[in-house]
């Protein structure tokens, strides 16, 4: 069984969920051309931003054994992230609707 870590991204104090989702959109369009191998191991993500103080947040369900290079590439990109806990394991099984969505590859 595959292993999966949580990826929680925050946008900029002040910024709004639709254009931090733009920034993301075009962070995932950078990924999936840059980085198709990558970005295929990216299994899911929230339905919806979270409050967070000034900001919002989403997070991913990422394999395990690429979180380090999904948090670079954010890093590179000026998104913002949580630290990622690598004993903070999950399956595939416990990202399911309404509050997750499965990620198409």
């Amino acid at each position: 069984m595959d292993e999966y870590v949580c990826v929680t991204v925050r946008s900029a104090p002040g910024e709004g969920a639709d254009a931090f989702n733009k920034r993301l959109v075009a962070f995932w369009s950078h990924m999936l051309r840059a980085r198709p191998d990558d970005f295929e191991r990216v299994y899911a993500e929230t339905t919806k931003f979270q409050p967070a103080g000034e900001s919002v947040t989403r997070t991913y369900l990422v394999e395990a054994d690429t979180a380090d290079v999904i948090a670079a590439e954010m890093t590179a990109a000026g998104i913002a992230h949580a630290a990622i806990d690598p004993d903070d394991i999950y399956s595939k099984y416990e990202a399911t609707p309404p509050d997750w969505f499965q990620i198409e590859h």
